[in-house]
């Protein structure tokens, strides 16, 4: 395999779009997410009114990356190997000897070998890794802190709360129906949350087009949210710029196998057909279905029998994961991250005041991409020196990710066949970041996990 990655190389290029090729004012959209979540445990479920209470300063704790431990109400971050980097129990921070005490002198955590090689969901924890669902991790910290307050035994049940409150404000007829709040408020004022497309990138799509790509959207959004989305950010004649979209794809299963494909389905005004198809036929917009079919489609529209596709994602779990394990696409991770550690943030990027941005790095749970850990020698003792080591996330983007930048923005102006440089298991965990690798990634040794 080449050491270099081109677009021009590409057949078909592909985009999700919440936080890919739209990019979100994240402190609005966070507030709202949070206040949507913890406006529902409220309302409906009985829970102190104080959830709703936030200070600048809380924001710090939001930190994408995070992995809940629903059986004990504890918050992890977690090195490439398992290991426990920091841990809270709520939002406050766990010692060093109580990590000891709750992950042993190895401090591995128990079901990482489970979350690692499947990236699935499970009842025993939930891994935090995009912004829509990203709030949560702050609303479960104070829910558990609240409990401890009350003295009430801290375990899974409180997550079917959570989950209630997930599924109020993010159902598919949620939009439709104007019902829970976070809906109603993007579609009241869009502009607040979402941020336009700049000519450059939208140029840079008709460009790709004339150049005889496929173009493909593939969000797990719903149409009618995809429709208000795509005419506030890409304007109008946003179809226009795509050759095939599929929404409501209930990403990671879009890339699932035999048995479990679900069909595409036809829209009717915003309805999908009861009745799937049993094939692709045409470009045109579809809802759910799978990639299998997906890529017979595309067969055809290029000519070519094993098409080169590559996909641009913010997700591990719903995009990076899947298409590169199972669609064995090239992907490209949006690391918005980045842009909180020395990489140029881009025009379309806008600063508020006040809270910290969900992807700065946090004074709490510190960088993204790495992390200080302390080693345990003979029977725990905890030794002076400290090890830098890749953060699980950060090991994840190199592993399953051809490339990584900070958002589309970045790369719009560049030629189609611009060679970036890729990430390759025989070069420098630093190699497939554009423009340039975070700062923490660039000081001191790290050491990677295979």
């Amino acid at each position: 395999m080449s050491d270099y990655f081109s677009l021009s190389d590409c057949d078909v290029i592909g985009f999700d779009l919440d936080h890919t090729l739209c990019r979100y004012h994240l402190k609005e959209t966070s507030r709202l997410i949070y206040e949507s979540f913890a406006r529902y445990l409220v309302d409906h479920k009985g829970y102190d009114p104080d959830l709703l209470l936030l200070t600048p300063a809380t924001w710090d704790f939001c930190f994408k990356g995070l992995v809940v431990d629903l059986e004990d109400g504890n918050l992890v971050k977690l090195a490439a190997d398992g290991t426990v980097l920091r841990a809270t129990h709520g939002t406050r921070d766990l010692t060093e000897a109580e990590i000891l005490q709750h992950y042993g002198p190895q401090r591995q955590w128990k079901h990482f070998h489970s979350l690692n090689t499947s990236f699935t969901r499970s009842a025993h924890y939930y891994f935090y890794d995009n912004y829509f669902d990203l709030p949560g991790a702050l609303l479960c910290g104070r829910v558990v802190d609240m409990l401890n307050k009350r003295g009430e035994e801290v375990n899974a049940e409180f997550w079917k709360d959570m989950v209630a409150a997930i599924d109020h404000n993010y159902n598919t007829s949620a939009f439709k129906e104007d019902a829970g709040t976070y809906f109603p408020s993007v579609k009241r004022d869009p502009g607040r949350y979402l941020q336009p497309c700049s000519e450059e990138v939208k140029a840079w799509l008709r460009s790709m087009k004339e150049a005889g790509k496929v173009l493909l959207l593939i969000t797990s959004s719903h149409s009618d949210y995809c429709r208000l989305i795509c005419e506030h950010v890409l304007g109008k004649d946003y179809e226009d710029l795509f050759d095939i979209i599929i929404t409501n794809a209930l990403k990671p299963g879009f890339f699932s196998l035999v048995p479990h494909q679900r069909p595409f389905r036809t829209l009717v005004d915003d309805v999908e057909e009861s009745e799937g198809l049993q094939a692709l036929d045409k470009p045109g917009w579809y809802s759910q279905g799978n990639w299998p079919h997906l890529h017979q489609l595309l067969k055809t529209m290029t000519g070519k029998p094993e098409p080169k596709v590559v996909y641009f994602g913010d997700s591990m779990r719903s995009d990076m994961f899947p298409a590169s394990s199972f669609g064995r696409w090239e992907t490209v991770m949006v690391v918005e991250e980045m842009e909180g550690e020395g990489v140029p943030t881009s025009a379309a990027a806008r600063a508020n005041q006040g809270m910290k941005a969900p992807s700065d790095s946090s004074r709490q749970w510190g960088s993204y991409f790495m992390d200080a850990h302390k080693s345990s020698g003979e029977a725990g003792v905890e030794k002076e020196e400290q090890d830098q080591k890749l953060t699980w996330c950060c090991h994840s983007i190199h592993k399953y990710s051809t490339m990584a930048i900070p958002s589309v923005e970045h790369i719009a102006g560049l030629p189609l066949d611009y060679k970036f440089p890729r990430f390759s298991p025989d070069r420098p965990p630093t190699s497939g970041y554009y423009p340039r690798p975070p700062d923490s990634l660039q000081g001191g040794r790290s050491r990677d996990a295979s």
